[in-house]
C-alpha cells in the first residue's frame, strides 16, 4: 500500500466504529469497546507506518506525501481537498496516535468493564456501585458499569475521527471540518452525564464560547480563500510570492495587511479551542466529563488542534518577519496571549483543590507558553512542548483518573457519599495504596514541572525559555515566573494527594486500579520521560548528538530556523524555577494533617486566596456582562418590547387596517355593486320566467294551436319582408 493511500485510510477506522457501535452494536459492550479501541490501534498501526516512513524520507519538508481529489466544482475548476505528511504532522501524527490509543485502553477500565449494574444507577448519570454477596452471604459495595457504556466508545471514536482528519488535512477547510467535528464531541462527551445540571451547564458553555473563536477563525479562511482561490497550505503558506503579497496588501482595517488580519482572524480560533484568555472559562468546567473525556481534550485532540493549527499557519502569522526582523501584528498579539494567560492561569491553580481542576489550568497554562513561543519566533519550540505537554498530560490526567478511581472504591466501602473523591483534601497517603499510579503521576509531575535533564517538559520548557530571553526578555521574565508557580503548584497536588497519610477514611480504604488502568499510565510515563531525548540541544551533547527535532520539524518551514547559540541565563533559570517550586511546594505541604486548612490561605491572606480560588470572577463577570443581559435583551427588550410591542403592534394595527378595508370592500363594492347585479340577474330570470309560464299548460292541442299560428305569423312576416326587399 502506498503511502499515500495509507494516509487516506488513517482516519478512517474510528468513524466506523462510531457508526457501527451505534447502529448495531451498542447493545453488546464487550463487542463496542473491542471495536473501538480494535479501530484505535489500526489507526495507530496506520500512523506508526506513515511516521517511519516520513522519518526515511529526505527532505520531507520539501517533498511531503500528498495525495488530492477534486471536491467542489468552482466554475471552470474544482476545489481540492486531500492529505499532506510533512515533518510537522508526522510528528503531530505520532503523539495523537499514542495518546488517543491509550485513552481507549484505559477507557474500559475507568467505566468499570466486567462489574455488575448499579443498583439505582440509570443513563446521564455518573455509575453509584452495586450491591454484590460473597460466598458467606455478606453484602459488598463495589463498582458498578457504567449505564451508557457503549455510548461512550462510539462518542470518543469520532472524537478521534476529527482529530485524524485535522492532523492529515492538506488545507484550511478540511481542517476546520475536523475541527467542528470535534466541536460537537465536545460538547456530546463534557456532558455526557447529562442528567447533572452542571455537566449540562458546562457542556453548553464549552460549545458556546468556542463557537465565537470559531466564527472569527470562519471568517478568516473566508478571507483568505477570497485572496488567493486555494485554502491549500502548499500553495499559501509555502509559497514566498502569495506571502509577500498578502502581506504587503492592505486590509479592511487600517494599518493591518491582510496577511495581518486574516492571521489575527484565524488565532482567535485557537484562542476559543485552546482556552487563551479570555475565551479560557470553558475549559475547567469541561472537567464534568468523565476523566478519559478530559484527556482526549487537553492532551490529544481538542486544545491542542489549537496550538497546531496557528503552528501550521505560522508562516503566514510571521510574514514579514524574515524582511524586517520586527515581530508582526499578529505575532505581538499572540505573545502578549499567551504569556498573560500562562501567568493567569498558574496564579489560579495554586487555590485549588479539585485534582483535574488544578491539571484544568495547567493545561491552559501550558499551552500559554506554545502560544508566547510562537508569538516571539519560537516555532520549533511551540512544536516541541506541544508534543511532550501532550503525553504529560495524558499521563496526568489518566493518573488523576485512577487516584478519583481509588477514592471511589472507598468511598463504596465507607458509604459516605458526603465525601468529595476529587478534592485533595480528603486523600493523602495514596503511594502505599496505589503505587503504580503514584509513580507515574509523579513522572508526569515532573515532567509538568521541568525537572532538569531526565523529563521531557524540562527540554521543551527550556527550550521557549531560551527563545523568549533571545528575542523577548520581557516575556522571558513573565514565563519563567509562570513556570516556578507551575513547579509550585504541582508538588502541591503530588503532596496532598499521595504525601502523608491518609486523611479520611476513605483514603485508607483506596485501591490501586485495573491493568487496563495502570498500563496506558506506565506507556505514557516512558514517552514523558524519553519524548524529551529527541530534542536536547546540541551545546547539551558537544555536537557529538544532533537536535534531531530541531533539524526534522524546523524542516517544515521555507527558512529551516537556526538554532540559537547557547546561554547560561535561560538555562540556570529553568533549573531555579524547576528545583525551587518543587522544593518550596514539598516543604510547605509535605504533612497536611486531617482538617488543616490550606497553607496558601494563610499566606496569601484570606482575600487574595478567595480571589484567585474563585478564579477572579470571571465567570461572576461574564455572568454580569454577558449572560444576565442576554436573557434580559431576549426576555425583557425582544419578547416583551420587540415581539410583543412592536412586532405583534405592527401586526395588530396592520389587521385592523385590513378588516376596516374588508368592512368598506363588502359594504360598499361586494354587496350593492357585485351582489346587486348578480341579484338583479337573477331575479329577471326569475320574473320571465313567470311571465312565461302561463303557456306552459301542458295540452297538446294548445300546443299545435300555437305552432300553427306562430307558422302562420312567420310566414306572412316572411313574404312580408320579401315582398318589401323586392
Amino acid at each position: 500500500m502506498t503511502t499515500e493511500t495509507l494516509i487516506w485510510l488513517i482516519p478512517l477506522p474510528p468513524v466506523l466504529a462510531f457508526f457501527l457501535i451505534v447502529l448495531f452494536t451498542n447493545r453488546n459492550r464487550a463487542l463496542s469497546h473491542s471495536l473501538a479501541v480494535g479501530a484505535a490501534f489500526l489507526s495507530w498501526l496506520g500512523s506508526m507506518v506513515v511516521f517511519f516512513r516520513a522519518l526515511s524520507t529526505e527532505h520531507l519538508g520539501e517533498h511531503p506525501f500528498v495525495s488530492s481529489i477534486p471536491w467542489l466544482a468552482t466554475g471552470d475548476t474544482y476545489f481540492r481537498i486531500g492529505v499532506q505528511i510533512d515533518p510537522l504532522s508526522a510528528a503531530t501524527l505520532f503523539f495523537v496516535a499514542w495518546t488517543v490509543l491509550m485513552i481507549f485502553i484505559y477507557s474500559v477500565g475507568y467505566h468499570n468493564y466486567g462489574q455488575p449494574k448499579g443498583d439505582h444507577d440509570r443513563p446521564g448519570l455518573p455509575p453509584h456501585g452495586a450491591t454484590v454477596r460473597d460466598a458467606h452471604g455478606h453484602e459488598h459495595h463495589v463498582p458498578s458499569i457504567e449505564p451508557m457504556y457503549s455510548r461512550f466508545f462510539a462518542f470518543i471514536g469520532l472524537f478521534a475521527f476529527g482529530m485524524y482528519t485535522l492532523v492529515v488535512s492538506d488545507n484550511l477547510l478540511t481542517l476546520f471540518v475536523g475541527w467542528e467535528i470535534m466541536g460537537l464531541c465536545s460538547y456530546l462527551l463534557i456532558g455526557f452525564w447529562y442528567g447533572k445540571p452542571s455537566a449540562r451547564a458546562a457542556m453548553i458553555k464549552a460549545f458556546i464560547t468556542t463557537r465565537i473563536g470559531d466564527v472569527f477563525m470562519l471568517l478568516g479562511i473566508a478571507y483568505l480563500y477570497s485572496l488567493t482561490g486555494t485554502l491549500n497550505y502548499r500553495e499559501i503558506f509555502y509559497n514566498e510570492e502569495v506571502l509577500r503579497h498578502l502581506a504587503e496588501m492592505p486590509s479592511y482595517i487600517a494599518g493591518f495587511s491582510a496577511a495581518a488580519l486574516i492571521g489575527v482572524l484565524l488565532f482567535i480560533g485557537a484562542i476559543g479551542k485552546s482556552a487563551q484568555f479570555p475565551l479560557h472559562v470553558w475549559l475547567p468546567d469541561a472537567m464534568e466529563g468523565p476523566t478519559p473525556v478530559s484527556a482526549m481534550i487537553h492532551a490529544a485532540t481538542m486544545v491542542s488542534a489549537g496550538v497546531y493549527m496557528v503552528i501550521r499557519v505560522f508562516p503566514l502569522l510571521a510574514a514579514g518577519y524574515e524582511e524586517t526582523h520586527h515581530l508582526t501584528q499578529p505575532m505581538l498579539f499572540m505573545a502578549f496571549i499567551g504569556a498573560f494567560t500562562a501567568l493567569f492561569a498558574a496564579t489560579i491553580a495554586l487555590a485549588q483543590n479539585d485534582i483535574k481542576r488544578v491539571l484544568a489550568y495547567s493545561t491552559i497554562s501550558q499551552l500559554g507558553y506554545m502560544i508566547a513561543a510562537l508569538g516571539i519566533g519560537g516555532y520549533v519550540a511551540a512544536a516541541f512542548h506541544l508534543i511532550t505537554h501532550a503525553f504529560f498530560k495524558a499521563l496526568l490526567f489518566l493518573g488523576s483518573g485512577s487516584v478519583i478511581h481509588g477514592m471511589e472504591h472507598g468511598v463504596l466501602h465507607t458509604g459516605n457519599h458526603h465525601v468529595d473523591p476529587q478534592n485533595m483534601f480528603n486523600m493523602g497517603g495514596l503511594r502505599k495504596k496505589m503505587p503504580i499510579t503514584y509513580w507515574t503521576f509523579l513522572i508526569g509531575g515532573l515532567a509538568l514541572s521541568g525537572f532538569p535533564f531526565v523529563t521531557a517538559g524540562f527540554w521543551s520548557k527550556d527550550e521557549i525559555l531560551a527563545d523568549a530571553w533571545a528575542h523577548a526578555p520581557l516575556v522571558f521574565v513573565v514565563l519563567a515566573l509562570a513556570a516556578l508557580l507551575t513547579a509550585f503548584y504541582t508538588m502541591r497536588q503530588i503532596s496532598l494527594t499521595f504525601g502523608g497519610e491518609p486523611r479520611t477514611k476513605e483514603a485508607e480504604h483506596a485501591v490501586e486500579s485495573k491493568w487496563t488502568m495502570t498500563l496506558p499510565l506506565v506507556i505514557l510515563a516512558v514517552f514523558a520521560v524519553a519524548a524529551g531525548w529527541v530534542g536536547i540541544p546540541e551545546w547539551m551533547t558537544g555536537g557529538a548528538i544532533p537536535n534531531w527535532f530541531h533539524e526534522f520539524v524546523g524542516g517544515t518551514l521555507l527558512n529551516h530556523p537556526e538554532a540559537l547559540p547557547f546561554n547560561v541565563v535561560p538555562l540556570l533559570t529553568s533549573l531555579v524555577v524547576a528545583l525551587g517550586g518543587l522544593g518550596l511546594g514539598l516543604f510547605v505541604y509535605r504533612d497536611i494533617r486531617a482538617g488543616a486548612s490550606d497553607p496558601m490561605e494563610s499566606f496569601l491572606g484570606a482575600g487574595l486566596y478567595r480571589l484567585l480560588k474563585n478564579k477572579y470572577y470571571f465567570d461572576e463577570a461574564y455572568d454580569r456582562l454577558f449572560v444576565q443581559p442576554a436573557y434580559w435583551l431576549a426576555g425583557t427588550f425582544t419578547s416583551l418590547w420587540m415581539d410583543r410591542k412592536v412586532i405583534d403592534g405592527v401586526l395588530h394595527w396592520f389587521a385592523y387596517i385590513s378588516g376596516v378595508i374588508g368592512e368598506f370592500l363588502r359594504n360598499a363594492i361586494d354587496k350593492p355593486i357585485v351582489n346587486g347585479f348578480g341579484d338583479w340577474v337573477g331575479e329577471s330570470a326569475k320574473k320571465l320566467g313567470v311571465f312565461f309560464r302561463p303557456i306552459q299548460t301542458g295540452r297538446v292541442q294548445q300546443y299545435m294551436i300555437l305552432a300553427l299560428f306562430s307558422i302562420a305569423v312567420f310566414t306572412a312576416l316572411f313574404y312580408y319582408l320579401l315582398l318589401t326587399a323586392r
